[in-house]
């Protein structure tokens, strides 16, 4: 994706669409949509928590579009179903992801389809070797999505979570 693009490739169902600096504020501040359609439960704290780190990234001039968060987007629709993007850019052959989905829009596969664009587009990059992801021990599902998308289980990060990595 080039630096400015509106979107990584997408599935039938879904495409995710760059959550702008200036929509991440209004989104991490809780004052707005950030110009999105946010299905029913959205946008989830997982995805305001991504656009505060956003915002700081912009602060410091270290925000790259390809490397932040996107909006989970229903096509049949243009409902926003939650949020989904990288931890920031890749370091050492790594790249970090995590996603959220409203409550309204869970246990459809939606989840699963965005892991599968973000792995990809990451992979695709020559300086990416893994991409990882942390879940919250009893977070279930979400190990389940990633399960589904094709990281095995590696161990723990620092602060106990488990971790699980595609490579």
């Amino acid at each position: 994706m080039a630096s400015g693009a509106s979107s990584l490739p997408c599935t039938d169902r879904i495409e995710l669409r760059v959550i702008t600096p200036a929509a991440a504020a209004e989104l991490a501040r809780g004052t707005g949509s950030g110009g999105f359609a946010w299905a029913p439960g959205g946008p989830y704290d997982g995805t305001r928590d991504a656009c505060g780190m956003i915002v700081k990234a912009a602060e410091t001039g270290a925000y790259d579009p390809r490397w932040g968060a996107f909006a989970i987007i229903r096509r049949e629709d243009g409902a926003a179903l939650g949020g989904a993007g990288y931890h920031g850019p890749p370091s050492g052959g790594r790249v970090e992801i995590g996603y959220d989905l409203a409550v309204s829009a869970r246990g459809r596969g939606f989840a699963t389809e965005a892991v599968g664009l973000l792995t990809a587009y990451a992979l695709a990059d020559p300086e990416v070797v893994v991409v990882q992801a942390h879940t919250d021990p009893a977070n279930t599902a979400s190990q389940a999505v990633l399960l589904r998308s094709g990281f095995v289980r590696d161990g723990h990060n620092e602060d106990g979570l488990p971790r699980f990595v595609l490579r």
